[in-house]
């Protein structure tokens, strides 16, 4: 895919959801070209964030004669990112068509039993944030292109920016089974920054190594397996985004 739209000056874009956004974005960042972005995936994540109307691809096209934006974009390894990188439990449901969801709420209460089970295999990690080392045991590990709005369910998934220039790493550690539950209800309650269990780091790099060789993971929502030990870092308004314009 990445391939075909080498080569040339003008705008690139793309009709799909996040994980193709993504690699086409990259080509876009690597050719210091504009990307044009056609949602026209399953959440649309940073369609959304970019304001655009997730729902309607045709208006996006409007696009290709309208006004520039520069956002930033994340790099996991030699994979590029537009939302996010999950480790984790998450990853593993990614990986598994079967569980898969449009449904935000849905897809969370689906990996509770996964969570809160005798067989889940938390990941032993370290993280190098900007030189200071975190040791954890995580259930899931997100690895974020600017800061999500984390404090509740409601308004998990959403970016005030895409140009803060930060990446942000939030971590669900292996604590009691209780204190899952706890901190699900501190989600709802919307307190989840307050949670037992739930950590939270922002940086211009982070640095994971791991007990494993080979992560499952999901890039943009799309599995993928990246190698271990993985480096994180953003590009701060390096990708060129063409948007609407105001009269479309």
């Amino acid at each position: 895919m990445a391939a075909l739209a080498r080569g040339g000056s003008g705008p690139i874009g793309i009709a799909g959801g996040d994980g193709s956004l993504g690699e086409v974005a990259g080509v876009a960042v690597d050719e210091d070209r504009p990307f044009v972005c056609i949602p026209f995936g399953t959440r649309n994540h940073f369609a959304r964030d970019l304001g655009l109307e997730d729902q309607d691809p045709i208006a996006a096209l409007a696009a290709f004669e309208g006004e520039e934006r520069r956002v930033d974009i994340g790099l996991a390894g030699d994979r590029w990112f537009l939302n996010n990188v999950s480790l984790g439990v998450y990853a593993s449901f990614v990986h598994d068509p079967a569980r898969k969801t449009r449904n935000r709420l849905v897809a969370l209460f689906r990996l509770l039993p996964a969570a809160l089970g005798r067989s889940r295999t938390p990941l032993d990690l370290s993280l190098d944030v900007e030189g200071r080392q975190e040791h954890h045991s995580a259930l899931l590990v997100l690895v974020a292109n600017n800061g999500y709005e984390m404090q509740s369910l409601a308004e998990l998934g959403s970016r005030e920016r895409l140009d803060e220039g930060r990446l942000h790493a939030y971590v669900i550690e292996e604590v009691s089974r209780s204190a899952l539950v706890g901190l699900l209800f501190r989600a709802v309650a919307g307190s989840l920054e307050q949670a037992e269990g739930w950590s939270e780091w922002e940086g211009e790099r982070f640095r994971l190594e791991a007990s494993r060789d080979h992560l499952h993971a999901a890039v943009d929502g799309e599995p993928v397996i990246l190698p271990a030990p993985l480096e994180f870092e953003l590009r701060p308004r390096g990708l060129r985004v063409l948007v609407p314009p105001p009269a479309a």
